[in-house]
């Protein structure tokens, strides 16, 4: 195992253990009564919260501020600072060397669309917390993309699993309109979640509304139990 390696499985346990009993009691995870059509994805969820209607990958809408800001690869950078111990600003290349997770999840759109058995690959946010070591008082984490949105998570949201910064989706790298070279997706909670063109994740130690939150939007965004708006 390398240095890099024990460090990140180091702090991915810490956090694990920190945060285990509110993820597991998470809506997405624990309603006893969700709502939603179809059979259960694999948290037990109904894959087709109410009100969505299922598109194919294709049909993938562009939503967004009205600004496509173009970042190349070779000038992403991803800042990560706040309420952590050990803040880093990493590249490119050292978003592609950290150890990489293939998800097949589903993306739900709170405007009322959803695409289902998305293939993503990219970093766990878990990952990237580990390194960075969030401070015994940080407890949310807001996601900056470079067109000035923002959004905001708890961290039993945020360090889920297949929480992650995406750079590739169905084996294709995830393209400018979508959010590329690289965007946070949350598979279980309201796409908004997860902002476009990531560039820092910034720990908090309290609840900080982000650009839709403070616009109307549910702080808490989730799917299944239809929490679109305050």
């Amino acid at each position: 195992m390398t240095d890099l390696e024990r460090r990140i499985a180091e702090g991915v346990a810490e956090l694990r253990a920190r945060f285990a009993e509110q993820m597991k009691a998470t809506p997405s995870l624990a309603d006893p009564k969700p709502q939603g059509d179809g059979p259960r994805n694999r948290h037990g969820m109904p894959k087709e919260p109410p009100g969505q209607n299922v598109l194919e990958a294709h049909e993938w809408p562009v939503l967004d501020l009205g600004e496509t800001p173009e970042v190349t690869p070779e000038r992403w950078r991803l800042v990560i600072d706040g309420a952590v111990e050990h803040p880093q600003t990493l590249s490119w290349e050292d978003l592609l060397a950290l150890p990489q997770a293939d998800e097949e999840a589903d993306f739900h759109c709170v405007t009322g669309w959803s695409i289902l058995d998305v293939k993503f690959r990219g970093v766990r946010l878990e990952t990237l917390a580990a390194l960075a070591r969030p401070t015994a008082e940080a407890t949310h984490v807001m996601t900056h993309g470079s067109d000035g949105y923002s959004t905001n998570l708890p961290l039993w949201e945020a360090l889920k699993p297949d929480v992650l910064v995406v750079h590739t989706v169905d084996g294709r790298p995830l393209d400018r309109a979508h959010g590329g070279p690289a965007r946070i997706v949350v598979p279980q909670l309201w796409a908004w979640k997860g902002a476009k063109w990531v560039s820092r994740l910034e720990l908090l130690t309290h609840d900080k509304r982000g650009y839709w939150e403070i616009r109307g939007y549910s702080n808490t965004a989730h799917p299944w139990r239809d929490d679109r708006m305050w």
